[in-house]
């Protein structure tokens, strides 16, 4: 992969490589962050207590840091998540994923919200880092929500809304948990919904290489991933290497 063409090169540069599982290691996270390089993607996405490592494991690459904010659930307190913001900041992060307090969404405290993702975008961009609103649609479901959400995310002049963390399981009809993550129908909402200067980022669910370019095909810009080396090794094929 150490020659992509461009077709290649313009997928890889949507993908957020996620490092996240919570039973992942300093030797996973190694790992995964040579995956990173290799592929020479957009950027990981890793635990708050790993970004010093991962920018050193990265260091002389183009592949950029990110880290998660109040993950997975959203329960933090807007102190804390910003504080934990400064510090990913402080720590190397570029980019900064935040999930929404989902309860407060869920039950309309808009207030609450715009506070919360402002307090959060202004602590970004005084690093001038980047931050990416999680909305976690497996919980938020009211097409009015979402829109309402795309909204302040724009005034608050966040640079991308984002759908899922991949962890908002829903407990189905035989008792089992699981999530939908990312859908095409969502992407298009939030694309037609948020401002111009708001990107779109897909999260969950995208492990195949027509997902990804089914993603792409929204408008949105980033996807966070885990299967990058199938979804890449699968474009290389479609796409050649030359």
């Amino acid at each position: 992969m150490n020659k992509m063409n461009s077709k290649v090169k313009e997928l890889a540069k949507m993908i957020d490589h996620s490092i996240l599982h919570p039973t992942l290691t300093d030797e996973d996270l190694r790992r995964e962050c040579e995956v990173a390089k290799k592929y020479d993607v957009a950027s990981v996405c890793v635990k708050p207590y790993a970004v010093k490592q991962a920018v050193e494991l990265l260091k002389g690459s183009d592949v950029l840091v990110g880290c998660v904010i109040g993950f997975p659930a959203g329960n933090s307190a807007i102190e804390v998540k910003v504080f934990e913001t400064e510090q990913a900041c402080l720590d190397g992060a570029v980019e900064i994923d935040m999930v929404i307090n989902i309860g407060k969404a869920l039950q309309g405290d808009w207030e609450y919200i715009t506070r919360e993702i402002k307090s959060v975008t202004d602590v970004c961009h005084k690093h001038n880092t980047i931050v990416k609103v999680i909305f976690e649609t497996d919980f938020i479901t009211q097409t009015e929500d979402k829109i309402k959400l795309c909204e302040i995310c724009t005034d608050a002049g966040a640079d991308f809304v984002k759908t899922s963390t991949g962890f908002g399981f829903v407990k189905q009809p035989d008792g089992s948990y699981n999530y939908t993550g990312a859908t095409l129908e969502d992407l298009k909402l939030m694309r037609k919904h948020s401002g111009i200067n708001v990107q779109v980022k897909a999260a969950g669910g995208v492990r195949t290489l027509e997902d990804l370019l089914n993603v792409k095909e929204t408008g949105a810009t980033r996807s966070g991933a885990t299967a990058t080396i199938q979804m890449l090794e699968a474009a290389s094929e479609k796409f050649g290497n030359g």
